[in-house]
C-alpha cells in the first residue's frame, strides 16, 4: 500500500517556514550575478507563479521564477526583468539538475516568454512514485516526507504587484525550497 495523507491529517500539522535568505532579483543587472552562483550548485529546487486570471480568457505571463539552494532562494521577476538570456540559457543548462512539481504547467507558462527547451528537470510527481508516495501534490508529499505543512494563502495573490510582499516572498520561496528538499532526502535516504 502506498504513502498517502488526507486534508484533515496536513490541517494539524505544524506550518513549514522557509529557513534562508530571499533575494529577490527585480533590477536585469542582478541577473548574471545571481545565475553565475545559481550556476555552481548540481542540484537546485525550481517553481513558477503567475497571476491568477479572473475572467474568461484572461492570461498572464509567468510573472516569477522561483530557483533555490538548502540555504537560499532567488525570485526572478519576470514580470520586471524579461527573460533575460543568462536565465534562459541557465534552464537550458544540461548539467544543472532543477526538481519542480508539475512542471508541464511551468513550461507551458514559460515557452509565452521563450522558444528555449528547458533541460534536465526532474518532476517529483513522477519521482514520488518510486518511494510509494500516491500523493502528488507538494503539500501532501512534503507532509508525508517532513510531517510538516507548507501554507497556500499567498497562491492566488497578485505576482505583478510593484513589490512582494514578505508573506508573498516566503511562499514563493518555501515551494522551490521544498521541491529541492524532497528530492535530497528521497535520493539520500534510498542510498
Amino acid at each position: 500500500m502506498g504513502l498517502t495523507i488526507t486534508k484533515e491529517q496536513i490541517a494539524g500539522l505544524p506550518i513549514e517556514t522557509f529557513p534562508g535568505t530571499i533575494t529577490v532579483i527585480d533590477h536585469i543587472n542582478e541577473v548574471r550575478e545571481a545565475v553565475r552562483y545559481l550556476s555552481s550548485k548540481p542540484v537546485l529546487g525550481f517553481d513558477t507563479e503567475t497571476k491568477p486570471a479572473f475572467k474568461r480568457g484572461q492570461v498572464h505571463k509567468v510573472a516569477l521564477m522561483q530557483l533555490s539552494t538548502e540555504e537560499e532562494c532567488f525570485l526572478f521577476r519576470l514580470n520586471k526583468i524579461g527573460y533575460p538570456d543568462e536565465l534562459e540559457a541557465f534552464m537550458m543548462d544540461s548539467d544543472i539538475k532543477k526538481i519542480g512539481l508539475s512542471l508541464r504547467d511551468d513550461f507551458a507558462a514559460i515557452r509565452k516568454r521563450s522558444d528555449g527547451i528547458p533541460e534536465n528537470f526532474i518532476d517529483l510527481q513522477l519521482f514520488v512514485d518510486k518511494f510509494g508516495i500516491e500523493d502528488n501534490s507538494l503539500q501532501k508529499i512534503y507532509a508525508i516526507i517532513f510531517g510538516k505543512k507548507i501554507s497556500k494563502s499567498q497562491r492566488i495573490s497578485n505576482w505583478e504587484s510593484p513589490a512582494l510582499s514578505p508573506a508573498q516572498q516566503s511562499y514563493a520561496a518555501i515551494d522551490a525550497w521544498a521541491c529541492l528538499r524532497i528530492y535530497n532526502h528521497l535520493i539520500n535516504s534510498n542510498q
